[in-house]
């Protein structure tokens, strides 16, 4: 099974192509919706946050606002919180790319915002960057609830610049001229993909070393 890392800056359209590329048939496993299970009411991560972050949990679930303050221009604390999630969030995948496999999937997708800054490049066979121009970027940012332009300029602060992950990447999307194209685009990779012309005919991650049929992996 090949392994696709899909990533992108905030406000590049990323969400907008893993629904795409599950509307052409590979799988997507949306590393932000994981998140959001393990911060919700009885998540995994619930109490190692509420310990090391005393105050942020309300009535059994992580607050994001309450955490966001506590992280916020902290880098000390975000490697905390880093630390807690980011083993979840990796056993989280490799079970969803086990249950990928085991229903016969060729291409599975892993969307990962910080795909490059946590070296995830490293556990996949192939990496796509969603792309628009800045402009296109600042007017979808801002246009979210509660967003300003000192929390975006924060956000971008932790973010690899989006010249780089260009860069990185061995494919990049565009998605600051229409859906249309940016579909055309990930349609031509995908079918690039499956016709075995720009990877190995087989995965090179999954399965992983001395994984067993049925095994389930947990942090």
């Amino acid at each position: 099974m090949i392994v696709l890392g899909l990533t992108g800056s905030i406000g590049m359209g990323k969400s907008t192509a893993a629904r795409m590329l599950q509307a052409m048939g590979a799988p997507v496993c949306d590393s932000d919706a994981v998140v959001h299970g393990l911060l919700g009411r009885g998540g995994r991560a619930v109490p190692a946050i509420d310990a090391a972050f005393p105050g942020v949990v309300v009535d059994g679930a992580v607050s994001r606002p309450a955490l966001g303050a506590a992280v916020f221009r902290d880098p000390d604390a975000l490697k905390r919180l880093e630390a807690i999630l980011h083993p979840m969030v990796q056993a989280a995948q490799r079970d969803f790319l086990a249950r990928a496999a085991r229903r016969g999937a060729g291409i599975a997708v892993l969307d990962i915002p910080l795909l490059f800054e946590t070296k995830g490049e490293r556990r996949v066979d192939a990496t796509i960057v969603v792309s628009a121009p800045f402009a296109v970027q600042r007017a979808r940012v801002l246009a979210r609830p509660g967003m300003t332009a000192e929390k975006f300029a924060g956000i971008l602060a932790r973010q690899m610049p989006d010249m780089e992950k260009r860069q990185r990447a061995d494919y990049v999307v565009p998605t600051g001229a229409g859906r249309l194209v940016t579909r055309r685009a990930l349609q031509g990779i995908v079918r690039q993909i499956r016709q075995h012309r720009t990877v190995r005919r087989t995965g090179r991650h999954w399965p992983p070393r001395g994984y067993q049929p049925g095994q389930i992996h947990h942090a």
